[in-house]
């Protein structure tokens, strides 16, 4: 799995934390470069989103799948994000060409490493 660095938001990790975690296989290695561009874009908007505490992209070219694991300072800020008109765009453009499997838990002033594993615990399966 090949992951990005670590990427802070605007928001503190200080506290309880919304933890969101997404995997997408696609139908088609084709559309692979597509996701990723589009993934790529939603993260540049990263610094300017309320309740955005930090996230990780992830990937898994052999095996079609691709994802992210993002931090929120409550589940407000994080359906605020799936609202945004360019995320939306975006799950119109390739809901019917592949399956999205996602997770949601809360904890409390997160340690990294350990958000980072049980994320991956979840995208083993």
């Amino acid at each position: 799995m090949l992951k990005t660095a670590w990427t802070p938001g605007p928001a503190g990790a200080d506290g309880q934390v919304l933890v969101s975690v997404t995997a997408f296989t696609c139908d088609h290695v084709q559309d692979m470069p597509k996701i990723y561009r589009a993934g790529t874009r939603l993260a540049r908007l990263w610094p300017t989103l309320e309740g955005a505490v930090g996230h990780w992209l992830w990937m898994e070219p052999l095996r079609r799948r691709s994802g992210s694991v993002s931090l929120w300072s409550d589940h407000q800020a994080m359906r605020d994000f799936v609202r945004l008109p360019v995320h939306v765009q975006i799950m119109r453009q390739f809901r019917d060409r592949g399956t999205v499997r996602s997770t949601t838990w809360t904890v409390d002033d997160p340690d990294l490493t350990d958000t980072w594993r049980r994320a991956a615990e979840f995208l083993k399966q």
